[in-house]
């Protein structure tokens, strides 16, 4: 595996590697949306990476070794020497916003044979990514796991672009990963920790939240966030919720995207099932570092092989309670992984990876995630 790190910084795309003669990488390119939905800063990139195989993905922050840039873009060229890879598209807006059915039809666009694993990158403004995870997943007796995330637009959360070759609005971009010498880990942490009355969710339709013990969710979300209610939804990033569905072995997290005032409703990341119970959760920056430090041992215990890139997906509300401590947390990754490994990703509105020991993938919200990939 041959691995190319570049960054567009003041008009330039940088080389932070040595460059390298690389037949046919999958070049992943995650930046601001604001750049990235500028045509010419797309012909940029296809002057200065003359390959086939562009993915673009808009961030909430970008995330190249142990630094993360704002409005910026990083790229990370990964040229598979014993192995083989695939891409397949599709957009939500031609499945009338139905994931299930879009993420269904996508997976069955990739060769299944010898399918070891597919990493999704994924619209992030209005895609239920639970449904699209399930479409992803549908088959009984799958031999792939998926990990990936939900692209992000900083604090905006106005609209997020995703896209081979370009960036658009509603795009989903699967990268199927095929050969036997491929070696792909993985695990998610949070580290929030929940606190006050635990809540019934007493009228919810899919992603969408209505009511909590019979109250409207909004109005009751609201006392709780007192004068940061003004500040919705980018204040709900420090205060997501921790969902307990009934029947399942583990809670999630979930960030609420966006709010209906008019309904007095939250439109969440991803499913909250009516019947399940909710808390709010807070976090410390030491419990946050703690967690991406568990996920990255996690996902090192019991590799045949050392890594050699690691691809990491983090949520835009630790971030933003981190603040200026951000970067240590992809620094305590790298204490774990190894100075020696390409680091590559992006902050997000959700990230997907099966919890550790699972192969059914779960979406996250708040979370650290990695997938690990040697050859």
């Amino acid at each position: 595996m041959k691995i190319v790190q570049a960054k567009f910084e003041v008009g330039n795309w940088i080389f932070k590697t040595e460059t390298l003669d690389l037949k046919n990488p999958i070049v992943l390119i995650f930046g601001d949306r604001h750049l990235l939905e500028k045509q010419d800063f797309i012909q940029n990139c296809k002057d200065r990476f003359p390959y086939k195989n562009l993915v673009f993905g808009t961030a909430a922050g970008e995330i190249l070794g142990d630094r993360i840039s704002e409005n910026e873009a990083v790229a990370t060229l990964i040229d598979l020497e014993r192995s083989h890879f695939e891409i397949k598209t599709a957009n939500i807006h031609q499945y009338n916003m139905d994931g299930i059915t879009l993420g269904k039809e996508l997976i069955g666009k990739l060769d299944h044979e010898n399918l070891k694993h597919v990493f999704v990158i994924s619209e992030g403004s209005f895609i239920n990514g639970s449904d699209l995870l399930r479409g992803l997943e549908h088959e009984e007796n799958k031999d792939f796991c998926v990990t990936g995330g939900m692209c992000g637009d900083g604090p905006r959360f106005e609209k997020t672009l995703a896209g081979l070759n370009a960036a658009e609005e509603g795009e989903v971009v699967v990268i199927g990963f095929y050969g036997d010498e491929l070696e792909i880990s993985f695990a998610s942490v949070g580290g929030w920790i929940p606190f006050g009355p635990e809540r019934l969710i007493t009228k919810s339709e899919n992603n969408v939240l209505f009511e909590l013990d019979g109250q409207p969710a909004l109005d009751l979300y609201s006392k709780y966030l007192g004068e940061k209610s003004a500040e919705l939804p980018q204040s709900s990033l420090f205060y997501p919720l921790y969902v307990r569905e009934n029947g399942k072995k583990h809670p999630v997290v979930r960030t609420i995207l966006n709010i209906d005032r008019e309904n007095n409703s939250m439109i969440l990341a991803g499913d909250v099932p009516q019947g399940s119970r909710v808390q709010l959760m807070m976090a410390s920056a030491d419990a946050l570092l703690n967690g991406a430090q568990d996920a990255a041992s996690l996902a090192n215990q019991n590799r045949k092989k050392k890594p050699e890139l690691a691809l990491l997906v983090s949520c835009i509300g630790r971030r933003l309670v981190l603040s200026q401590r951000a970067e240590e947390e992809i620094e305590e990754v790298i204490n774990v992984i190894g100075k020696d490994v390409a680091v590559g990703g992006f902050y997000s509105y959700g990230e997907i990876a099966p919890f550790y020991g699972e192969s059914n993938g779960t979406l996250h919200n708040q979370t650290m995630t990695l997938t690990l990939l040697s050859e």
